[in-house]
């Protein structure tokens, strides 16, 4: 029999308070889950630090070198990790607008109605206040520089895609492409420019199109460094999402390419990923190298994710032993690089085991910021401060739900259990005829069902909670 709401959020540590979801009805809002709670706020909170969020797109966990590449070498991000925090089980969403979503958030895709990448599927709720309006209100500017993939073209009905823009959603500073991808479409009356590659792209800067010079990561890097620079007197929040090393698998600077052209039963498709890993990785080299010149280093925190699985195909050459991979639910699906650099105040050199996801950024930012969690929707992320500041703080299991969407237009319903993924504690239950001990299986190739029903019908019963709650929130589909 399916929980109640009130046995969910029960099940799932949620307390709601009275909100509204435009579109959806009513919605519990202000509302967080208890485990953020705590008796005395650690010396973390309210420190007011600059973060920078780095997020690549399409690059599997796998895909650095300290975590065993057997040949693709990221000395910079290899330093975040050593110069900081990492935590091992950290986990996002099996798609790329899905991942945005949650860490603009910090609720699930779908409780924001995000359930694709295309079909005006990919536009956050309009309605709500999303990480950058957060930290804005705790005396942050913040800028974006790269791939937003939130909404920015006309949906059904022909609405405007202008509310769902990233000017129109909190942020100071504008630089982005459009859609998912370099030359893909606005919902703007400029100048568009079709069929670009990633070189010398043409972007969106605060309301023109604008021709840039140089290869996309660089120039991304380089407009947030240039406008960084600007405003160091004040605590900022720069955003770099990215749209390397997704495919076309076409482009990225000769010299990055060429320590991995003629691998062994790899083609040139190879070479360029992991060229653009590696372009990635020397920009994050020069954008900490630009912190300490401007002394900004020690009053700087640099996160580095990861937004879904590696996306497979040819390039594909290591899985770190994990199944699946982008648009899987199984963990080459979800698990991601969470490296959190912030030296003199983070401890270096230190791994997090604990279970934490990309839901877990926005109440994480707001903590460490002073800033007030948003009382427009329901926040299911938790703090991971204690955990910053103590790898063995104590930390209570919790339900994290995956799905990975894309169903057909209307197809909500059928594809309940296509795709989707419960787990607390050691156990992770796919769809509902599969379930795995992550603790004695980390691969996910056991199926033990059969030996813990019990177990099963517990994940089962939490999913069923959620996935009804979840449905009344889908505000970028046809319909209920």
């Amino acid at each position: 029999m399916p929980l109640t709401r009130r046995a969910f959020l029960a099940r799932t540590g949620t307390l709601a308070g009275a909100g509204a979801l435009a579109g959806a009805g009513a919605l519990a809002g202000a509302a967080v889950l208890r485990g953020t709670a705590r008796a005395a706020a650690p010396p973390l909170a309210g420190a007011k630090p600059n973060v920078i969020l780095i997020l690549t797109d399409d690059q599997g966990v796998q895909d650095v070198s300290c975590h065993g590449h057997p040949f693709l070498k990221t000395p910079h991000m290899d330093r975040l990790a050593r110069e900081g925090v990492s935590f091992t089980d950290f986990h996002v969403s099996p798609t790329c607008s899905p991942t945005r979503s949650a860490i603009m958030s910090g609720t699930y895709p779908f409780y924001c109605g995000v359930t694709h990448t295309i079909h005006a599927r990919e536009r956050l709720n309009k309605n709500f206040t999303i990480l950058p309006q957060v930290l804005k209100e705790a005396g942050y500017t913040t800028g974006i520089f790269g791939k937003w993939h939130l909404g920015d073209t006309a949906g059904q009905a022909a609405e405007s895609g202008l509310p769902y823009r990233p000017d129109r959603r909190g942020f100071d500073e504008v630089f982005v492409h459009g859609g998912g991808g370099i030359g893909q479409r606005f919902d703007y009356g400029g100048d568009y420019t079709p069929g670009q590659s990633y070189f010398d792209p043409t972007l969106f800067h605060n309301g023109t199109m604008e021709k840039t010079e140089g290869f996309c990561t660089d120039v991304f890097f380089r407009q947030a460094m240039e406008w960084i620079g600007g405003v160091k007197d004040r605590p900022f929040f720069a955003y770099i999402p990215t749209n390397a090393p997704h495919g076309p698998l076409k482009w990225a600077p000769e010299d990055a390419q060429k320590p991995y052209k003629n691998l062994p039963g790899k083609g040139a498709d190879s070479a360029v990923y992991f060229g653009m890993v590696a372009n990635i990785d020397e920009n994050i080299g020069r954008l900490l190298a630009f912190l300490k010149a401007q002394g900004l280093e020690e009053k700087t925190l640099v996160l580095f994710v990861t937004d879904n699985g590696h996306s497979g195909g040819a390039v594909k050459a290591y899985t770190m032993g994990l199944r699946g991979g982008k648009g899987s639910p199984y963990a080459g699906g979800t698990r991601a690089v969470s490296f959190w650099r912030w030296p003199g105040t983070l401890p270096a050199g230190t791994t997090v085991g604990a279970f934490a996801a990309h839901i877990d950024l926005l109440p994480t930012f707001a903590e460490l910021g002073g800033a007030k969690l948003p009382t427009t929707h329901t926040v299911h992320g938790r703090s991971l401060v204690p955990l910053l500041g103590d790898p063995k703080a104590p930390w209570k299991d919790r339900y994290h739900f995956v799905h990975c969407g894309r169903w057909a237009a209307g197809k909500a319903d059928e594809s309940k259990f296509k795709g989707c993924a419960v787990r607390k504690g050691q156990f992770k239950l796919v769809g509902d005829k599969e379930l795995y001990d992550l603790k004695a299986d980390p691969g996910e190739q056991h199926n033990v069902l059969a030996d813990h029903a019990d177990v099963a019908a517990d994940l089962r019963a939490a999913y069923d909670a959620w996935w009804d709650e979840a449905r009344k929130r889908l505000v970028n589909e046809a319909g209920p």
